[in-house]
């Protein structure tokens, strides 16, 4: 049960927002803004999702830069706020198409209609974006697709020199073609966010990968297909070590320590062959998560030096390698490392030539920052960084800096090497569109190297 759902901006402008019991402040949003901002306590740089200010429980979600909200005076589970949470903005973006500050400010109406079906007086009634078709009468108001390319790898798909329409996945489900035309198309993401341990020597501490198959669908008449994945698919590690290369590399075995499915899915010959079988409802959904620790690959390869250059100063040597194929490329790369506290300046020194990268030192937290927009697979890059130090330095600068951290988006590639096998519809239109519909991502969950 909730109190109160709203949506801020990046500023904390309230751009939705619904009571729903009367029983917090109405400025419970201006609180809230004021208090993730500024967030102090214990040392953290950012608010835990979930926060008690006050008397008023506050829960949320951060969604392309949307903060979605809902408090709460009762004592409720907060997985179940923050996953329904996530699923409202699922629902919203199936409608509106695209999810951003514009969209939603165009069809505010449409958003608040969906919100009083989704919830009743703070009490859950579906999240189903097939069921609210019936009961959502308001037509979405279309926006500049181009605009949300902020939305990141999602808003991708690349087929070779080909590239599909920017808008193909960004239309709602209600909205029809010109001319009155519905749309029949099926679009399959393969996401991954891998998280990675490396020791100061390089070698791999731990490793995982969580993973999901996402679909949506604009097929009408909902069909059944059949989802085809590798035939040598294997779940659960079976006795084997988590690390022990034989089972994964040159067979091409891919093990999976655990998944699960939606409930439209049907996994009668699963275990034979592989395949699911499933009616796809309306709108986005995941297929099928997954979470793997058998060791793998890793994409990227993080080398740091630290030398004392005299009583008060130190040079930091950062190297970067991409260990996918020349073909992939990949992008928004930002690195952080934390300093020795008393740090005071950093000069930065970058390859001869470079573009697109960007270095900054944050004397309030001490920590220095390295941005790349993007990084071409089995290339190499380079960052120097002199640092002067306030004080003589007494103790070990190697255990009072980093450890370094990564984030990043690999288009087309993925590191647990699960592939979507085929896709067929079991009804036979000359409307379905035949484009290649299967698109890989990997993105960094946590990617650390201790030094």
């Amino acid at each position: 049960m909730i109190s109160q759902f709203f949506v801020l901006s990046q500023r904390g402008d309230n751009i939705v927002f619904r009571d729903y019991r009367g029983e917090v402040p109405k400025g419970s949003a201006e609180i809230f803004f004021r208090k993730v901002k500024f967030w102090k306590d214990d040392g953290q740089e950012e608010a835990p999702p979930v926060f008690h200010v006050d008397g008023v429980n506050y829960f949320h979600v951060k969604v392309v830069g949307l903060l979605f909200v809902a408090t709460t005076r009762v004592n409720v589970s907060p997985s179940l706020i923050l996953e329904l949470l996530q699923r409202i903005a699922r629902v919203i973006k199936d409608y509106i198409g695209v999810l951003n500050e514009d969209s939603l400010r165009k069809n505010f109406v449409l958003v608040y209609e969906l919100l009083d079906d989704v919830i009743d007086f703070g009490y859950v009634q579906t999240t189903s974006t097939e069921v609210l078709k019936s009961y959502v009468f308001n037509e979405p108001i279309a926006v500049d697709a181009a605009r949300f390319q902020a939305l990141g790898p999602a808003a991708m798909f690349m087929q070779g020199t080909k590239r599909m329409p920017g808008t193909a996945v960004t239309k709602s489900v209600v909205a029809n073609e010109p001319g009155g035309r519905r749309r029949e198309e099926i679009f399959v993401d393969i996401i991954e966010k891998i998280s990675i341990t490396f020791s100061s020597s390089g070698y791999i501490l731990t490793s995982e990968i969580d993973g999901t198959i996402q679909m949506k669908s604009y097929l009408t008449g909902n069909p059944e297909i059949r989802l085809a994945l590798n035939e040598d698919l294997s779940i659960g590690k079976d006795g084997r070590s988590v690390y022990d290369y034989r089972s994964s590399s040159g067979s091409g075995i891919v093990i999976l320590d655990d998944c699960n499915f939606h409930e439209s899915v049907h996994l009668d010959s699963f275990e034979m062959d592989r395949t699911l079988s499933l009616v796809p409802p309306d709108g986005e959904f995941p297929v099928m998560n997954y979470r793997m620790t058998q060791e793998f690959k890793p994409p990227f390869r993080i080398n740091t030096l630290i030398e004392e250059v005299g009583s008060s100063k130190a040079e930091v040597i950062l190297k970067i390698r991409a260990e996918f194929p020349s073909s992939i490329t990949a992008n928004t790369i930002a690195i952080q490392m934390p300093l020795p506290k008393y740090t005071t300046r950093a000069n930065f020194e970058l390859e001869p030539g470079v573009v697109g990268q960007t270095t900054d030192f944050k004397e309030s937290n001490k920590r220095l920052e390295w941005g790349l927009q993007k990084i071409v697979g089995g290339s190499e890059h380079t960052l120097r960084a002199k640092l002067t130090f306030s004080q003589e330095s007494h103790g070990n600068i190697t255990k009072e800096s980093g450890p370094v951290s990564m984030t990043f988006t690999i288009p087309m590639y993925n590191a647990s090497r699960l592939q979507v096998k085929y896709l067929q519809i079991a009804k036979k239109s000359s409307t379905y569109n035949p484009y290649r519909w299967v698109r890989y991502v990997t993105q960094a969950n946590s990617y650390v190297a201790r030094i």
